[in-house]
């Protein structure tokens, strides 16, 4: 079993420095409350029609406990799931929704601190009626999201792990970090300063 667990102790931006752009998704899927907990976990992915939201109510009695549920909507006009959806994802130990869509009851979800990445809140819920994907490719805020790659979403953002780099990117994740706590903050500006400097004088900068 990959160690999702340890990704807990990383932030996105740390895993975004080792992994690049193109695994982290755009910045309109923000955490729907604050302060919001880190949460990592693999993904259970899902795409919902538009205007339905039946592939995301039929994942929260599929997916496994601990597994981070995420969606591709099919437009931000209608919510994929409100108060009552997140809450039996809850009590079944879902970790949180990671959306690129739309949700509702955003009181209800602050109140049982469900966490929840998504693109904002619209009172009006979607249909149940289309047959998507469940647990299969997705993409996701830009990113292409398979089944059991890792999702770790905070404040910072959300970052997706593939699943074939998990051991590497925990271990270079964990050495950028060892790296980071050893150097004071004296020692990190001579460093920049001088780097910054370099790179000035390449393009021909004066002051």
């Amino acid at each position: 079993m990959p160690d999702y667990a340890s990704f807990t102790t990383l932030s996105p931006t740390t895993l975004a420095d080792v992994l690049g752009r193109d695994r982290v998704m755009d910045i309109g899927i923000r955490p729907m409350w604050q302060p919001m907990p880190r949460i990592a976990g693999p993904a259970y992915p899902v795409r919902c029609a538009p205007g339905d939201n039946l592939m995301l109510h039929a994942a929260i009695y599929r997916a496994p406990s601990g597994a981070v549920i995420v969606v591709e909507a099919g437009d931000n006009d209608y919510a994929v799931s409100g108060g009552n959806v997140c809450a039996v994802a809850q009590r079944r130990g879902i970790a949180g929704f990671v959306v690129d869509g739309v949700i509702r009851d955003l009181a209800e979800v602050r109140e049982m601190r469900f966490p929840v990445a998504a693109r904002g809140v619209i009172p009006i819920p979607g249909g149940k009626q289309a047959i998507g994907v469940q647990n299969g490719r997705v993409r996701c805020g830009g990113v292409d999201v398979a089944p059991g790659d890792c999702v770790v979403a905070d404040e910072e953002g959300v970052v997706v792990v593939p699943v074939s780099r998990l051991d590497e990117v925990l271990d270079a994740s964990r050495a950028r970090v060892d790296r980071e706590a050893a150097q004071s903050l004296d020692e990190w500006e001579v460093e920049h300063r001088a780097r910054i400097e370099s790179i000035l004088r390449q393009r021909g900068f004066t002051d």
